[in-house]
């Protein structure tokens, strides 16, 4: 008997998506900050392996293919010219055997990723976007994924064409958009984002990256509220970045001074990320996972949090996280702390007496 598909799990229950792969992998010396390309599946492809493992025994449902920002046109943009030397064909191809392995070590499935193209930033027509698409998904479908998920784009009308592509591979299409409270780059509202992305045919619609998670309920709200006038009934999705975007702007959390190497003092620790599943599965939302900043025990804590409404099991990872542990603590100062209360209710410092920088990027 085969496994479930995407559409049956979400039907049934809640679906954990994955974590962060190229902004994780380039902490750990894997990835070039800045263009954020991910030809370390060809490069370095044990580290990709790895981290695809990380996220399956933290109780991850999905392994997408580590292919944001794969397109050719993307790979040679502004100069950079890497996809002389390694196309985007090389990199689908390998990122697709690696989340095909990996995901078969458990019971997950695949997804195949798409995300925003360069050419439709510079004008480019229609048909030359959806062919940047197709070399993409033709790659997925001979590796057999399970479905596809559009991701990170900014423009409603792009993700329209993106969808539109990805729906004639005949497998289920999630689409999200990383857009915050005013909509996309052209002043689309993200009530008639939500709309357009349903009646483009997308299984699921959802938001990610940009934004943290508590930003990114928000908007969800307004999403499904659209939806809902509709009549339409799309799974729900959020995969937001796992930094407090608090003070930002309409670009979300690139508008901090920190971004991209100091982002740690902005970082959501584990019991923010229950916080969020919980609120996340409350408000209708059944695929729940987390990009740029979510490290696999940060999708552990959504596992554990939604364990009952996922099965009632807990990830394999869990084995080795317990708080009541710390009783066990030598130090008198840790024993108080083995209750779950006391980290619910924490408000972490960060350590800091000065105040933060000013970003000198901003305009007066």
């Amino acid at each position: 008997m085969g496994k479930k598909g995407i559409l049956e799990r979400l039907r049934a229950g809640v679906v954990v998506g994955d974590g962060s792969f190229c902004f994780v992998l380039e902490k750990r010396g894997y990835v070039l900050g800045g263009p954020y390309t991910p030809e370390a599946v060809v490069e370095h492809p044990e580290a990709v392996r790895q981290l695809h493992r990380e996220y399956l025994r933290a109780g991850a449902d999905v392994m997408q293919t580590n292919t944001f920002y794969s397109s050719d046109d993307k790979l040679n943009h502004r100069g950079r010219e890497i996809g002389k030397t390694i196309t985007c064909k090389d990199i689908n191809n390998a990122a697709s055997r690696l989340a095909c392995e990996v995901a078969a070590e458990g019971d997950a499935l695949v997804a195949g990723s798409v995300s925003q193209v360069p050419s439709y930033k510079e004008g480019k027509d229609k048909d030359h976007c959806q062919k940047e698409y197709a070399k993409q998904l033709i790659t997925f479908t001979e590796h057999k994924v399970d479905f596809i998920i559009c991701e990170f784009f900014q423009n409603c009308e792009e993700i329209e064409w993106a969808i539109e592509e990805s729906k004639k591979s005949g497998l289920p299409v999630a689409a999200s958009m990383c857009i915050g409270e005013k909509g996309d780059e052209k002043g689309t509202s993200l009530g008639e984002c939500a709309v357009r992305m349903a009646l483009a045919g997308a299984d699921v619609v959802g938001l990610n990256c940009m934004f943290d998670p508590k930003m990114s309920l928000v908007n969800m709200r307004v999403m499904k509220a659209a939806l809902d006038r509709v009549g339409l009934s799309p799974f729900l999705m959020t995969q937001p970045n796992c930094f407090w975007t608090t003070g930002c702007g309409e670009q979300g959390w690139v508008e901090c001074p920190e971004y991209p190497f100091a982002m740690e003092t902005r970082l959501l620790n584990r019991f923010d990320v229950q916080k969020y599943a919980r609120e996340a599965y409350d408000l209708g939302v059944r695929y729940i996972g987390g990009c740029c900043g979510f490290e696999p025990y940060h999708v552990r804590a959504i596992a554990e949090e939604l364990a009952k409404e996922h099965g009632g099991m807990l990830p394999p990872a869990s084995e080795k996280h317990d708080i009541k542990a710390l009783a066990f603590s030598a130090n008198p100062y840790v024993n108080v702390r083995a209750n779950k209360e006391y980290w619910q209710n924490i408000i972490p410092h960060s350590g800091r007496n000065q105040p933060p920088t000013y970003d000198i990027t901003k305009k007066k």
